[in-house]
């Protein structure tokens, strides 16, 4: 079994058993950890997952080839094989692999309006019903900030939305505000409520744009909240406030710098933006091929190196950052909970296969921020260095004066 000479010097800690299609059994060990055993189905996976494992592991799983065996769950495996996955960077074959990074990736992130919006339509254009099975009931689809280990998603993800606001410093009422990559409108929602902000979101969803439209359609505060279906390249006017959520990550490398250009001659000389994205220690690199095939074409995690190099380009000014380090890691353990809880509800709308995608994905995610070098970073941002308080005590202060 060739996949054999990939895993016998991958696994430093813990124990990983294969079944193969032929129902011999091979084990691999490191010192005393967890045990994972699974099963392979076919033949072909005996060498396919040797020549691209990042890729086949997550479509055996989605095809029923590869299962789990013991009771165990896909985390269970994607945990401990992210565990071990810098032993994996000593593989001739990925050694390779990773020398042509750089000259793929400028193909993967040609990210053009029209691509763009394709990509968006990919992901977020699915069923609403999908996205209720496992989000909060706010939809928030970004990484919640949990203040407590006790916090529930619901309160987590509404602490999100107050620790941007406070970083936002809404000293005023009415500040006209840009919510770039709005969602289902929730964060846009909030900052109208808790802070007066004037708001305007932009999404390139449709269905989300509809859904967004009318839920401030029903609250009666469409003259103070509005979605657009529009591309921020696009998008003129001057703002007192920008916002973006769980965006960036779908810019792409070759438009950093274009990105922060367009953030910059949309904001006020005295104005404040906040960016909130996904981002990795370890250097620029390239999406998992899972991920990028079956989950976000057209997404990657930005490096830290490559957003400060975008932004020095531009002028701008960071005047805070902030890295929540494994508060992903538990959002997304919350919401694979309630995707399973639901899975019988989200099978009736999809299948078999779109559930295991979906359940590869969600734990694929935890483990990529939890083991690996993943986080997420918040930006404060500005045009002048004078534009926030000097000390970090008026976060503070406003979420005394506005409380959850």
């Amino acid at each position: 079994m060739l996949c054999g000479v990939l895993f016998k010097p991958l696994m430093s800690w813990g124990t990983l058993r294969i079944i193969d299609a032929r129902g011999k059994r091979h084990e691999f060990s490191g010192t005393p950890g967890p045990e994972v055993t699974i099963r392979l189905h076919d033949t072909a996976l005996h060498y396919k997952l040797f020549w691209n494992p990042r890729l086949v592991v997550g479509e055996a799983y989605m095809d029923g080839t590869l299962t789990m065996e013991d009771g165990g769950g896909i985390i269970d495996l994607i945990d401990l094989v992210g565990a071990n996955l810098n032993r994996l960077e000593a593989n001739q074959v990925i050694k390779i692999r990773n020398w042509l990074t750089p000259l793929v990736r400028p193909i993967q992130q040609h990210n053009p309006i029209g691509k763009s919006r394709k990509n968006v339509a990919h992901h977020y254009d699915l069923s609403d019903g999908l996205f209720d099975h496992f989000l909060d009931s706010d939809r928030q689809y970004s990484c919640a900030y949990f203040e407590t280990p006790n916090d529930s998603l619901e309160q987590a993800q509404l602490a999100k939305k107050h620790h941007l606001a406070a970083k936002l410093v809404f000293d005023r009422p009415g500040l006209k505000t840009l919510d770039i990559g709005s969602g289902w409108g929730g964060l846009a929602i909030y900052l109208n409520q808790k802070a007066g902000a004037d708001v305007t979101g932009l999404t390139l969803s449709t269905e989300q744009q509809a859904y967004a439209t009318e839920r401030v359609k029903k609250l009666g505060t469409s003259d103070q909240v509005r979605f657009e279906l529009r591309d921020y390249r696009l998008e003129t006017g001057s703002y007192d406030r920008i916002v973006s959520v769980g965006m960036f990550e779908h810019v792409g490398v070759s438009y950093y710098v274009d990105f922060f250009n367009k953030l910059k001659s949309l904001l006020k000389q005295d104005g404040v933006a906040v960016v909130h994205t996904i981002a990795r220690w370890d250097g620029p690199s390239v999406t998992n091929p899972w991920l990028r095939k079956y989950i976000f074409p057209g997404g990657y995690t930005p490096s830290m190196s490559e957003i400060f190099a975008a932004l020095e380009r531009t002028g701008l000014k960071v005047l805070d950052a902030e890295f929540l380090r494994l508060h992903y890691a538990e959002t997304l353990k919350h919401w694979s909970i309630n995707f399973r809880a639901n899975r019988d509800k989200v099978k009736e709308i999809y299948d078999e296969r779109f559930c295991r995608m979906w359940e590869f994905y969600l734990a694929g995610a935890e483990t990529a921020f939890r083991r690996q070098d993943h986080m997420i970073a918040q930006f404060q941002i500005a045009r002048d260095q004078e534009a926030a308080p000097l000390t970090r005590d008026y976060m503070v202060d406003w979420k005394r004066a506005n409380p959850l």
